[in-house]
């Protein structure tokens, strides 16, 4: 890893672990949740810091332990992972990656390139350096791997079970959706979901996400290429 700036190698570390704090502080308790659901869904406990670390994809961690608990065929959880991830493979373009010289630490900051961390980082476009873009993202990981087991903890001497914990995926995408909705721009994406899940619902109500997804994406390939086309012609 690069350390080409005047300021020290503890300080980068330092900024890095700052920048991950508004962020990660709202992530560690969606992993308390998600580390509760895993016991509650009779799950071992292993499988909350497990799907953290191979999956690492909180939105797709979350909708694992109701396909899994569902027994939902592999492919179908196989597809349904990377329709859910498939925004990801777009991050590259901006993120500044390209500051982290040593490889190993490349490969870590390209699988550790989550949301929260691309977002960070759109905000703040300038002043990267190697150490502070991994020290972030390590920040992140600890703080989703630390929620989730804090939750399987907290799970194993709750006396009860917690109702309402396998909502916690849709009221995080609920609370996506509203945000998107405060912006004009994001509207007509909104409306093309609701078609695609319409559709679904109508075409293949018994794969209905997967097929919603897969609508989805298309839908959106074909707004991006009409507003393409439409700029070009201005």
């Amino acid at each position: 890893m690069t350390d080409d700036t005047a300021a020290p190698r503890r300080a980068e570390i330092a900024a890095g672990a700052r920048l991950s704090l508004a962020a990660g502080l709202g992530m560690f308790p969606i992993g308390v949740a998600f580390g509760i659901l895993v016991i509650q869904a009779g799950l071992p406990w292993w499988v909350a810091p497990g799907l953290s670390i191979a999956v690492y994809a909180g939105s797709a961690e979350l909708l694992l332990v109701g396909l899994i608990t569902a027994g939902t065929p592999l492919v179908t959880i196989g597809l349904a992972t990377l329709l859910i991830n498939f925004r990801h493979a777009f991050y590259p373009l901006t993120f500044p990656v390209g500051v982290v010289r040593n490889p190993v630490a490349r490969a870590y900051s390209v699988y550790a390139m989550i949301d929260e961390a691309y977002a960070v980082t759109a905000v703040n476009p300038t002043g990267w350096t190697g150490w502070r873009l991994v020290s972030m993202q390590v920040c992140f990981q600890a703080y989703w791997v630390g929620g989730g087991l804090t939750g399987v903890a907290l799970a194993s001497v709750l006396p009860g079970r917690i109702e309402g914990l396998d909502f916690a995926l849709c009221a995080l995408f609920v609370t996506l959706t509203l945000d998107a909705w405060r912006t004009r721009q994001q509207v007509p994406s909104l409306l093309l979901a609701a078609l695609a899940f319409a559709f679904a619902v109508i075409v293949a109500p018994d794969q209905a996400l997967f097929v919603a997804l897969a609508g989805f994406l298309v839908l959106l390939v074909v707004r991006y290429a009409l507003a393409a086309a439409a700029r070009r012609r201005a």
